[in-house]
C-alpha cells in the first residue's frame, strides 16, 4: 500500500513525497465501492476502493453500522473472483470492518472453504481472518484444523495459526491452551518465524505458572533453539526467571547466568545485543558478571551500522548510572562518537562521557558538548543538561565552568520545558554549592532579561527574593528586579514587586532604595501590581527606623505559605464578608488525600456527612461541625485531626460500614458511617460495640446510637474513648455491628412492628502513630529547615532489613509516619542505590516537624536509613524517633 505523506530527509524539507490518498472523502469512497457490484469485476479497480477504505479505517474514519453492512456485504461479492491480489485485500478489509455476529455467517463458508484450499495464501489468510472475527462457538467446529495449521509444513500457514493462536489466547484462553502438544511441536520447527511465533504463544500459555516457565527455559536453553528471533524471546525468559528465583544458586552463580553469557558469542548481532543488554539489567549484577557484556557493547560501539552504535551507546548510558567505573574502559570509543553523524549517538554519548569522566575531563567535554548543542532537538538537549548538573554536583570546584556553559545555552533558542530544565538546574546548583550562589544568580538575572515564558519569569523572581538577600552584595540585583517592573506584562511586574518587598524587609540598607521604587508602582496600570505595592509600602520600613508592622504579619507576608492552597481556597470561598476579618489561622493545614468512600462506584458512594463533605465545604471543618452538634462530644476542645475512612466490611455486602479516627488532645471519637443494602429491610436501634481489650490507654466514655437505617441512607453511629493527655496513645479495636432488623414490604414501603435482634461481625482497625500527624506542606524545605534550627535536631541510623527496592522502603517509612512528602522526593529513581526523602508535618499539639530520610541499600538488598528530625520542641524530635524504632 501506498504510504501517507513523509519527510525523505531532514534536508529536504521541501522534497515531500505526494500522499495519492492526499483530500479523499469518506462519501466518494463509498459510491466508488459500488464496483464490487459490477457484473464484470475489475480486479485492479476493486483493490484500488479497498486499498482507499483501509485508509480512511487507519486514519480514525468512522463508518455507521449501515455504511459498514453494505460495505461488508460488498466485499463478500469479491470471493467470486480468482485474482490472488484482490482475494489479500478482501481478508483485511473484512478483518478491519469486523462484522458483527449476524453478519459472520455470510463469509464463513468461503473462509472455511479457502481455509481447506490447496493455495496456502489463503489458507494462511483465512485462518487469520476467521480466528479474528468468530466467537467461541465456531472456533469449537474449527479447532481441529487450526491444531494441524499450527504442524503445517508450509511455515506461512503454521505461523498464521501461531498468531492467531496469541490473539485468542486473551479472549477463549481454554481453547489455545488445548493447543499445548501442538505448540510444542511448533517450538521444533527449522523456520525461523514459526520458532519464534511458537514460544511467544507456548510462554504465555504457562506464564501464569512460574515453575512451568521455568521448565521451558530450563529445556530449551540447551540449544533446541535456532532462530535469532526466537533465542532473543528466551534471552527474556531467562532474564525472567532469574529475576523471580531471587537468588544466586549454591554455588555463587545466577541460575542460566551461563546461557545468557555463551549468547554473546552468537553469530546474530540481535542475540548478542539481547544478551548484553539481559546481563547489565540482571538486579545486583556483579564487575565479573558485567565484564563480558560491555566488551561486547564496546565492540558494538565502532560498528559500521548506526543501530548498533545507538543500541550500545545507550545501553551503557544506562548502565553508567549503577556502575560507572564498569564503563570507563569505554569511554575513548565513546569519544569518537561525538562527532557521529547520528546526533542521538552523539548525545548519548556525550551524557556517557559526563556520568563516567574525571574531573580533569571536564573542560574538554564540555568544548566538545558546544559543538553539536544547536544541532540536536530538545529532547536531547534536556538529556545533556541534567548529566550536566549531576556532573557539577559529582564536582563542586568545576562549578564555574559547568555553570558558564548552562548559562550560555540558557541564552540560546529552546523551547519551555529546554529552558526550564536549565533553571531548574542552575537552582539545584545554587542550593547546593555555596560558592556557585552568587554568579548563579546572576546568570539568571541576565536570563530574564531576554526571557520569553512568564511562568519562568516569576519562578526566577520567587527564587531571586529568598536567596537573593542573603548575598554578600544584594544591591546588585536590584536593578535587573525593577527592570522586570518596567519592561514585562503584569504578571511579572506583580512577582517583581513581591521581590522587591522581599528585599527590602530583609536587607536594611536597601530599604529607602526599596520604599521609593515601590511608590512609583503605585501608578501602575494593574491592579494587581498596585496592590501589592500598596501592602507592601505598609509593610516594609521606609528606612526611618519605625515599624510599620508586628512581626506575625510580616511572617505572613514574607514567610512560607504553610496552608494548602485547596483548603485556603475553599475557606475563602465559605467566608461571609462581615465586620470580623477573614483568620488565616482557621484554615486548616491538613492535606488532605481521596478517601476510599470517594472511589467507590456512584451507586454505593455515601452522601452526607457520613462521608467527607464534596467541596467547598473543607473535610476538617464539616466534621468539626458535626461533632460540636453532638452533646456527648461538645466538651473535647478543638478537632486536631480526622484520619480518611477506613473499610470494616468486604465491597457488596449486605451492610457497609467504614470508621474515620477523630484525634482531640485528650479523646478519640470513631465515626462509623453505616450503610443498608438490602431494600426488604429497616435496621433500628444501630450500635457499634468496641473492644479495646488490645489498646489498654484508651477508656470508653460514650456512645451515640444510630437509632434508624433506612436502604441506601448513610448515617453515623459514634463512640468516644478517653486516652492520656497530649499522648500518642495507640491500640487495637474489635468491632461487632448490632442491630435489629424489620422487614419492608416493598409494595408500601412500611416496616413491620416487630424486629429480630441481629449482629455483623466488623473488621478490626486500629490507632496509629500516624493519626497524630497532620500531613502539612512546605513551600520551601530547606528554608524551613534553617528557621527550625539545630535546637530541637536528633539524628540516628536505622536498619530496615531485606527490602525488593529503595522506593518499597520509601513508602514504608512515609505510611509510618504519616506526614507530607515535600518537593517530590516520594519518587525515587529505578535503579537508585541511595535516596534523600523529605516529610513535613504537625504533630499533636501543634508543633510543627520536619524529616530528612537519607537510605541505602546494599547489594544483599539490605535497606539502611538515617533520620534526621527537627522540630520545635525536643520531646517530638525523640517521640518521631520512637515511632520509627517501634515500627
Amino acid at each position: 500500500m501506498a504510504q501517507p505523506l513523509v519527510k525523505k530527509d531532514d534536508d529536504r524539507d521541501e522534497e515531500a513525497e505526494y500522499s495519492p490518498f492526499l483530500g479523499i472523502e469518506k462519501g466518494a469512497v463509498l459510491q466508488e465501492a459500488r464496483v464490487f457490484n459490477d457484473p464484470q469485476l475489475d480486479a485492479r479497480r476493486c483493490s484500488q476502493v479497498i486499498t482507499k477504505l483501509l485508509y480512511l479505517i487507519n486514519q480514525g474514519e468512522t463508518f455507521t453500522k449501515i455504511e459498514a453492512t453494505e460495505v461488508f456485504f460488498a466485499v463478500t461479492k469479491l470471493f467470486q473472483s480468482k485474482d490472488v491480489g484482490l482475494r489479500r485485500m478482501v481478508y483485511l478489509i473484512i478483518k478491519e470492518l469486523s462484522p458483527s455476529a449476524d453478519e459472520v455467517i455470510i463469509v464463513t463458508s468461503s473462509l472455511m472453504k479457502d481455509m481447506n484450499s490447496r493455495t496456502d495464501m489463503y489458507r494462511a489468510n483465512a485462518i487469520r481472518v476467521l480466528c479474528r472475527i468468530t466467537d467461541g462457538t465456531l472456533l469449537t467446529q474449527i479447532e481441529r484444523y487450526l491444531k494441524q495449521a499450527i504442524v503445517d509444513k508450509n511455515p506461512v500457514v503454521a505461523s498464521a495459526a501461531l498468531v492467531s493462536g496469541i490473539h485468542l489466547l486473551q479472549t477463549t484462553p481454554e481453547i489455545v491452551k488445548r493447543w499445548s502438544n501442538e505448540v510444542q511441536e511448533a517450538v521444533q520447527s527449522r523456520a525461523a518465524l514459526v520458532q519464534f511465533h511458537a514460544l511467544a504463544l507456548l510462554h504465555q500459555i504457562r506464564q501464569n505458572d512460574r515453575l512451568a516457565v521455568s521448565k521451558l527455559v530450563t529445556s530449551l536453553t540447551k540449544g533446541s533453539v535456532r532462530s535469532p528471533l526466537a533465542q532473543c524471546l528466551l534471552i527474556r525468559y531467562t532474564s525472567q526467571v532469574i529475576r523471580e528465583s531471587g537468588a544466586n544458586a549454591q554455588n555463587g552463580e545466577r541460575p542460566f547466568y551461563d546461557y545468557l553469557e555463551g549468547c554473546l558469542r552468537h553469530k546474530a548481532e540481535m542475540v548478542i545485543f539481547e544478551a548484553a543488554r539481559a546481563i547489565t539489567d540482571l538486579t545486583n549484577v556483579t564487575a565479573r558478571e558485567l565484564t563480558p557484556a560491555i566488551t561486547v557493547l564496546q565492540l558494538f560501539l565502532s560498528s559500521s551500522k548506526p543501530v548498533l552504535r545507538f543500541a550500545a551507546v545507550r545501553t551503557l548510558n544506562k548502565v553508567a548510572m549503577t556502575h560507572p567505573m564498569a564503563v570507563t574502559n569505554c569511554n575513548i570509543d565513546m569519544e569518537s562518537l561525538i562527532s557521529d553523524p547520528n546526533r542521538s549517538i552523539a548525545t548519548l554519548a556525550i551524557t556517557t562521557l559526563l556520568k563516567t569522566g574525571n574531573e580533569s575531563s571536564v573542560d574538554r567535554l564540555l568544548k566538545q558538548i558546544t559543538n553539536f548543542m544547536s544541532d540536536i532537538a530538545d529532547e536531547f538537549k534536556i538529556v545533556v543538561v541534567d548529566a550536566i548538573r549531576s556532573l557539577c554536583l559529582k564536582f563542586p570546584l568545576k562549578y564555574r565552568s559547568l555553570m558558564n556553559f548552562l548559562s550560555s545555552v540558557l541564552r540560546e533558542e529552546g523551547g519551555f520545558e529546554y529552558k526550564k530544565a536549565i533553571v531548574d538546574s542552575i537552582v539545584i546548583l545554587i542550593r547546593d554549592i555555596p560558592d556557585a550562589k552568587e554568579s548563579g544568580l546572576l546568570h539568571l538575572c541576565e536570563f530574564i532579561e531576554d526571557c520569553e515564558f512568564t511562568y519562568l519569569s516569576t519562578q526566577i523572581l520567587h527564587f531571586l527574593g529568598n536567596e537573593g538577600p542573603k548575598t554578600s552584595d544584594p544591591s546588585k540585583y536590584i536593578r535587573y528586579i525593577y527592570n522586570r517592573v518596567i519592561l514585562e506584562n503584569a504578571t511579572v511586574r506583580a512577582s517583581a514587586v513581591s521581590t522587591l518587598a522581599k528585599f527590602g524587609t530583609l536587607v536594611d540598607s536597601l530599604k529607602p532604595r526599596i520604599f521609593v521604587l515601590l511608590r512609583r508602582c503605585l501608578f501602575d496600570i494593574d491592579d494587581e501590581v498596585r496592590d501589592r505595592a500598596t501592602l507592601y509600602l505598609n509593610t516594609v520600613d521606609d528606612g526611618s527606623g519605625i515599624e510599620k508592622t508586628d512581626t506575625s504579619v510580616k511572617e505572613f507576608l514574607f514567610g512560607s505559605l504553610d496552608v494548602p492552597l485547596s483548603n485556603f481556597e475553599s475557606s475563602l470561598k465559605n467566608y461571609d464578608p462581615s465586620d470580623e476579618p477573614f483568620d488565616i489561622y482557621s484554615v486548616s493545614k491538613e492535606v488532605k488525600s481521596q478517601s476510599l468512600a470517594e472511589k467507590k462506584a456512584p451507586g454505593k458512594k455515601p452522601s452526607g456527612l457520613g462521608a467527607p463533605p464534596s467541596a467547598p465545604v473543607s473535610v476538617v471543618d464539616a466534621y468539626e461541625t458535626l461533632l460540636s452538634s453532638i452533646p456527648e462530644f461538645a466538651n473535647f476542645g478543638k478537632l486536631f485531626k480526622s484520619s480518611a475512612p477506613v473499610e470494616l466490611t468486604e465491597a457488596e455486602t449486605e451492610y457497609s460500614v467504614n470508621v474515620v479516627k477523630h484525634i482531640f488532645d485528650q479523646h478519640v471519637v470513631f465515626q462509623f458511617n453505616c450503610t443498608n443494602t438490602i431494600p426488604e429491610q429497616l435496621l433500628e436501634n444501630v450500635v457499634v460495640i468496641v473492644d479495646a481489650s488490645e489498646a489498654e490507654e484508651f477508656s470508653e466514655v460514650g456512645t451515640k446510637v444510630l437509632k434508624s437505617l433506612p436502604y441506601d441512607t448513610p448515617a453515623q453511629a459514634f463512640v468516644a474513648f478517653d486516652k492520656p493527655e497530649s499522648v500518642p496513645a495507640v491500640g487495637k479495636f474489635s468491632n461487632l455491628l448490632k442491630f435489629t432488623v424489620k422487614e419492608v414490604d416493598p409494595s408500601t414501603g412500611e416496616a413491620e412492628d416487630d424486629g429480630v435482634e441481629d449482629e455483623y461481625q466488623l473488621e478490626d482497625f486500629e490507632v496509629v502513630s500516624a493519626d497524630y500527624i497532620l500531613k502539612v506542606g512546605v513551600s520551601n524545605f530547606r528554608n524551613a529547615w534553617e528557621a527550625l534550627g539545630p535546637d530541637g535536631e536528633r539524628i540516628d541510623e536505622y536498619g530496615l532489613g531485606p527490602r525488593e527496592s529503595l522506593s518499597e522502603a520509601v513508602n514504608v517509612v512515609i505510611n509510618l509516619l504519616g506526614m507530607q512528602p515535600c518537593e517530590g522526593t516520594e519518587v525515587v529513581a529505578s535503579n537508585s542505590r541511595s535516596h534523600t526523602c523529605l516529610l513535613s508535618g504537625v504533630y499533636m499539639g501543634n508543633v510543627k516537624v520536619l524529616v530528612r530520610l537519607s537510605f541505602g541499600i546494599d547489594g544483599a538488598k539490605e535497606v539502611a536509613m538515617k533520620l534526621a528530625v527537627r522540630s520545635e520542641d525536643i520531646a517530638v524530635s525523640d517521640a518521631i524517633h520512637d515511632i520509627i524504632a517501634s515500627g
